[in-house]
């Protein structure tokens, strides 16, 4: 357990630099829980308005994407945003909102690439993902950043370096 995971359980009432920087990361990257609640949500709206609803946020499409689990074998689907699109490759991010760790989608699509993508509610398609070497990641996170300062703002939270995956069509 990383010390930005430590509980405050311990607290005295007087804070020192080290409780600020775990309070800090506590409010600023969101809970596995708080997580699964805004895909929740997200699909509740979806439901709600028959669609009408949720398939854009923040000025990017968002994406369904299911992936197959790594240890269990089945379908893990998760909505994300999508902030450039290149043709019919689509581009996400794998920030976690600056979390130390991986989110659980891309480690489950790093193992099997192969994944079902849905846009604005059209039904999903059978994707490739492939994770952006050096070069391309050096090519495609400012063109991402400029417009979505956010994932900017993740980098600087983390010492990871955040991932860019590409959503490539399987021909044929």
């Amino acid at each position: 357990m990383s010390s930005r995971s430590a509980s405050f359980s311990n607290f005295t009432g007087s804070l020192t630099p080290s409780d600020y920087d775990q309070l800090y990361y506590h409010l600023a990257v969101p809970s596995d829980l708080s997580l699964k609640l805004m895909n929740g949500i997200h699909r509740l709206v979806l439901g709600a308005t028959g669609g009408k609803l949720g398939w854009s946020a923040y000025g990017m499409p968002v994406v369904e994407l299911t992936t197959t689990g790594r240890r269990s074998g089945q379908p893990r689907t998760t909505m994300l945003t999508s902030p450039y699109q290149e043709g019919s490759t689509i581009v996400i991010v794998a920030s976690r909102g600056g979390d130390d760790n991986h989110p659980a989608w891309y480690l489950n699509l790093r193992d099997k690439p192969e994944v079902t993508v849905s846009v604005g509610g059209k039904p999903g398609k059978l994707m490739r993902a492939e994770i952006a070497d050096p070069d391309e990641r050096a090519r495609l996170w400012p063109l991402i950043t400029a417009d979505h300062k956010n994932y900017a703002g993740y980098q600087r939270k983390t010492e990871r370096q955040i991932p860019v995956v590409l959503l490539r069509p399987i021909d044929g």
